[in-house]
């Protein structure tokens, strides 16, 4: 609590501090002629954003990057659902005893908690076919995260260009958005103090 509350006050009177003259930018610059300044994704306000220079130490890893990434939000994306789901009562058949939010964790290798094992096998099983399914099996993939292959279409092919490049920005801005939503209900139920509408906490 203490080394809280010295963090906040060292951080409170940072700002008021005298600012370096010079401003600076932790953006990466793309120059004109750059792989990656016209890579979806890249957009204001912050444009090409590396402010590690990831991409300059791990040159032509971009596409390998470009996958993780859409992963990562594509996971978050059904983890702040199912955290919202539980937290408003919402369970499947046989789980009612698990507790919403991450305390359900401790509750998997629990067999006094009706449901637990049914959880974690339903976790452990999903886990497992989204990775065998998710990937791109024939090679036919047009751009990272492409996992159709050559089943599920669903008209994209019939789409415009500009039509495809919109999607993709999307669901890139929003898998952003949940990976900051999920890591910010994790930091907030941990800390016990609630985010949700009536002052709900798990």
């Amino acid at each position: 609590m203490k080394f809280t509350i010295l963090t906040t006050l060292l951080a409170s009177a940072a700002a008021f501090a005298p600012q370096s003259s010079t401003p600076s930018s932790s953006a990466l610059s793309v120059t004109p002629g750059s792989p990656y300044e016209s890579e979806v994704g890249v957009q204001a306000p912050l444009g090409f954003w590396d402010p590690l220079f990831v991409l300059e130490k791990n040159e032509g890893e971009f596409a390998r990057f470009r996958e993780q990434e859409i992963k990562h939000g594509r996971v978050a994306m059904l983890a702040v659902v199912g955290y919202l789901t539980t937290a408003a009562g919402v369970r499947f058949p046989g789980a009612e005893g698990v507790p919403a939010g991450f305390k359900a964790f401790s509750t998997l290798f629990n067999d006094e908690v009706p449901g637990g094992l049914n959880v974690l096998m339903q976790f452990m099983f999903t886990t497992l076919l989204m990775e065998m399914m998710n990937g791109d099996r024939t090679g036919q993939a047009e751009f990272p995260g492409d996992y159709r292959n050559g089943a599920l279409d669903f008209g994209w092919d019939k789409q415009s260009d500009a039509w495809k490049a919109k999607k993709r920005a999307v669901e890139l801005n929003q898998g952003r958005a949940a990976m900051m939503g999920i890591s910010g209900l994790m930091i907030h139920e941990f800390m016990g103090v609630s985010i949700l509408p009536g002052g709900y906490l798990p």
